[in-house]
């Protein structure tokens, strides 16, 4: 990451919200939607461009779980936890992703393909247990489904 971009990146974010109240936590969305993540460069030209502590922007970063410190993998996965899903083996199929990949729930996989997420709610409640990897959507999964859905994903990153 080349510092200079990152900080006429900033720049661009601060001058576009600076007159609008509570514009913080908007430049903090801008930031993460531009990098996947909020750089801790980033987060030190926030600072400075806000005029605002270090400390006020990582209260904010991480009080919302919506915000990453570090940079996603390439394949978001987001298992749903919510009450359908959870009921209907939500638990089992988080475990095997993480047997499978060897990477922990909010972490990445050491070859930077896939992150794994906790979510409480993606919305196809009737469709539980539900996950998606990279925006698709997988319904009714099972637990010996995981290694395919893996491998689908996999596929198409060799196929780029």
């Amino acid at each position: 990451m080349v510092i200079e971009t990152l900080s006429e990146d900033v720049r661009k974010v601060v001058e576009h919200w600076k007159d609008k109240r509570g514009n913080l936590i908007m430049v903090l969305h801008d930031i993460q939607d531009r990098y996947g993540y909020v750089p801790r460069e980033a987060s030190l030209e926030i600072s400075r461009q806000l005029d605002q502590p270090l400390a006020r922007i990582y209260e904010v970063l991480t009080f919302y779980n919506y915000f990453k410190l570090q940079p996603p993998g390439k394949y978001n996965i987001s298992v749903c936890l919510g009450t359908a899903c959870y009921l209907k083996g939500a638990p089992s199929l988080i475990d095997e992703f993480k047997r499978i990949l060897h990477v922990e729930e909010g972490k990445t996989t050491k070859d930077g393909l896939f992150h794994l997420q906790i979510v409480r709610c993606l919305g196809c409640c009737g469709l539980a247990p539900v996950i998606t990897v990279a925006h698709k959507v997988y319904s009714a999964v099972k637990r010996s489904e995981v290694a395919d859905i893996i491998a689908e994903q996999t596929r198409v990153h060799a196929d780029k």
